[in-house]
């Protein structure tokens, strides 16, 4: 075939081809029919390499070839030679048996060719037998870097030599504009694909919340970065059938996470049973959660169905798993692997309908490590794990926690109180929660109680929250050099009763307590 002498002849028509599609595969045929006038070929692919550049995936090849291209492994000598410049070989053939390709690899910057050998790969065993006996490859190239190679096939093996690579340079510079258009393409296809699922996500939380909120219990309350993170996760994993393990410090909320899974879940119609597996002995344990049947054990008068059964077709939420003995661990395991039960005193197998959901305080890979949980029952628990932050790493919560707090408290006690000053406010926010979003609603509700309808201050307060405030803020010590118990309370009240002109009532609320409270500490002290 004949040359064009020029490459003005050819570029504009390919450029146009170009700018008809983002996808350069679509339009493959044609870059090859435009090219081919001035750089004869019978084949011509595109390769772009992988980010280790151990591997090029072909993604666009012209030909008539009875199979689909796919990745090809770089040998060590092929992927030196693609690193280090544009390349043409010559001579090619199959070698060992059709299991290697042997040939004559002269690179662009150098004037003598020299020997290579490599493994066949099967797309260029099928080049081969096709009749390829010469390539000349040239970079694809972008900002300074190879993405992958354009690569003209020829059945001559004569087809190259060193006055085409210039040619071939124009086409592959055309061709690495495609695929970067095309990438920048891809890639707003998939920021914009992530934004749809993120906003749908988004506007499934909100639902849920809002059901769980019309139920007027177990609210889910927080937007902080932390806390949506966690509803994130949970609505994700609700829809699924797997086991979830909700991990955190006590009174973090895992079983509003729970509920809100359930929600979420196919199985939303069915029950949300719930067992909390510390508050009750072993041999109650395991009946609470198999059920048992008349006579089992002393005391069984009547057959009793387990929380196993009594979850059938919903959710099991078993809280502080952590505590099961050995024994009962054993027994779930065989739920969660077999989903079978037998009641205690009963040879009859049942089926487990339920979902598992798991919750702990405890660092339970921890527990493994020392003996005292299973670790094949951990696997199984932990199938998905949802670590929930204290209150303390969410503290932008707790003012939307306390509103929630003295709306649900003022339906409960009968009074609502009117409010929370901006004193007392600061101080709930700076404290550090130790007992988390359960410590807080108890504090709120104490509050509640003590305010009596009126707005809810400092001195309504527990003295835990209020000293370290009010001692700072009066220069007195901070109590750190104070040996004793009694004697750090003792100077606290000295404190209280000096900043409140030895008025006790007001003392009293700065401290948090009743008066009679602080009427017998001034007795214990000998303050009078």
């Amino acid at each position: 075939m004949d040359r064009v002498q020029g490459s003005a002849d050819f570029l504009a028509p390919l450029l146009q081809a170009l700018a008809e599609s983002l996808d350069v595969r679509e339009i493959f045929a044609r870059i090859s029919a435009e090219a081919r006038r001035i750089v004869p070929h019978d084949f011509l692919m595109l390769g772009l390499l992988s980010e280790d550049h151990a591997r090029v995936r072909v993604i666009a090849l012209s030909g008539d070839l009875p199979r689909t291209p796919a990745d090809i492994a770089l040998p060590d000598a092929l992927r030196l030679a693609i690193e280090s410049g544009d390349f043409v070989v010559g001579d090619v053939r199959l070698g060992a048996g059709g299991r290697t390709i042997t040939g004559m690899l002269r690179p662009s910057d150098r004037a003598q060719a020299r020997p290579i050998e490599y493994e066949a790969q099967p797309l260029f065993r099928e080049l081969v037998a096709q009749g390829l006996r010469a390539f000349l490859r040239v970079s694809v190239r972008l900002r300074g870097g190879v993405l992958g190679g354009l690569i003209f096939c020829a059945t001559d093996p004569d087809a190259y030599d060193p006055a085409d690579i210039a040619h071939a340079r124009q086409i592959a510079d055309c061709v690495a504009l495609a695929v970067a258009h095309q990438r920048l393409a891809e890639e707003e296809q998939r920021s914009a694909e992530a934004r749809a699922r993120a906003q749908r996500l988004e506007a499934r939380v909100r639902t849920l919340t809002d059901e769980l909120e019309q139920q007027g219990r177990h609210r889910v309350v927080g937007t902080s970065p932390a806390w949506r993170e966690v509803l994130s996760q949970a609505t994700k994993v609700a829809t699924t059938e797997a086991t979830v393990l909700l991990s955190g410090e006590s009174g973090t909320g895992k079983e509003v996470v729970a509920r809100l899974i359930h929600r979420a879940s196919p199985r939303a119609e069915g029950p949300f049973v719930a067992l909390n597996c510390a508050a009750l002995p072993e041999h109650l344990l395991e009946s609470e959660l198999f059920g048992h049947e008349k006579g089992a054990f002393t005391g069984a008068a009547t057959a009793h169905p387990g929380k196993i059964e009594q979850a059938a077709g919903g959710v099991l939420f078993l809280d502080e798993v952590a505590e099961m003995s050995p024994p009962v661990q054993a027994k779930l395991l065989r739920v969660l692997q077999e989903r079978e039960y037998q009641r205690l005193g009963s040879a009859r197998t049942q089926k487990a309908d339920i979902r598992v959901l798991a919750a702990t305080n405890r660092d339970l890979q921890a527990a493994v490590a020392q003996g005292a949980f299973r670790d094949d029952l951990y696997y199984r628990l932990a199938v998905f794990d949802i670590a929930l932050p204290p209150l303390r790493q969410r503290r932008d919560d707790i003012p939307a926690l306390l509103d929630a707090f003295v709306e649900d408290l003022g339906r409960s006690i009968g009074r609502r109180p009117a409010g929370i000053t901006r004193d007392a406010r600061d101080m709930l926010v700076a404290h550090h929660w130790p007992g988390n979003v359960r410590e807080l609603r108890n504090v709120v509700e104490r509050a509640a109680i003590l305010c009596e309808g009126g707005a809810i201050e400092t001195g309504h307060l527990p003295a835990a929250i209020v000293a370290p405030r009010t001692t700072a803020a009066a220069g007195v010590p901070k109590l750190l050099g104070i040996a004793t118990l009694d004697a750090a309370e003792r100077a606290m009240i000295v404190e209280a009763l000096e900043r409140a002109g030895h008025n006790k009532s007001k003392a009293a609320r700065f401290l948090g307590l009743t008066r009679a409270q602080l009427r017998a500490r001034i007795d214990k002290y000998e303050l009078t």
